[in-house]
């Protein structure tokens, strides 16, 4: 008798939303067809796109502000998409899971402890992977960690190139003065 695998949760993390992406669906196609439950991209609550149509008068919000927003969407993640589909047996790729998050957090100097209790909820992946890849997409595909370096107020004088290098850092990936093409 052959035994079925069990679902598993694959998160994929990085700082580019094309590349994540790309990952993703390379992650997923690595699975067994009958297993294969889909990808749970973040965003999926509409958050974030509610935030992009945001007047500017709002004002930007801070990278603990979307630190929570990030937490909020991911929880409606779990509970509508990933935790569903890991009930009816079938594995899910989360694009991206906590590492991004917590990557940009500490490089807008949010201190790991917050970062830790706030990301406490989210069960541990059975598989992680993280994409170095660059990437530049377009607007509605950016990564989390893109977005929020567009959108979110400076933090300690911190350009958005710095954050992007410090996250990646925080990924354990090589730092990149280069542009993505594409």
């Amino acid at each position: 008798m052959t035994r079925t695998p069990p679902a598993r949760l694959i998160a994929v993390d990085g700082i580019h939303g094309t590349a994540v992406r790309r990952a993703a669906r390379e992650s997923l196609e690595r699975l067994d067809r009958a297993r294969r439950g889909g990808i749970s991209h973040w965003d999926a609550s509409g958050v974030f796109d509610e935030l992009r149509m945001a007047d500017p008068l709002a004002g930007r919000p801070s990278a603990r502000t979307l630190l929570l927003l990030y937490a909020a969407d991911l929880a409606f993640r779990l509970r509508w998409q990933i935790r569903p589909t890991l009930a009816e047996g079938r594995s899910v790729v989360a694009a991206p899971y906590v590492a991004t998050a917590v990557a940009f957090g500490l490089a807008a100097g949010v201190p790991s402890a917050w970062l830790s209790n706030l990301f406490r909820f989210a069960p541990r992946p059975a598989e992680r992977e993280v994409t170095g890849a660059l990437g530049r997409g377009r607007p509605d595909q950016l990564g989390f960690v893109e977005f929020a370096c567009r959108h979110m107020a400076r933090v300690q004088a911190r350009t958005a190139d710095e954050i992007l290098d410090r996250a990646r850092a925080g990924l354990r990936l090589p730092a990149s003065n280069a542009r993505a093409k594409g």
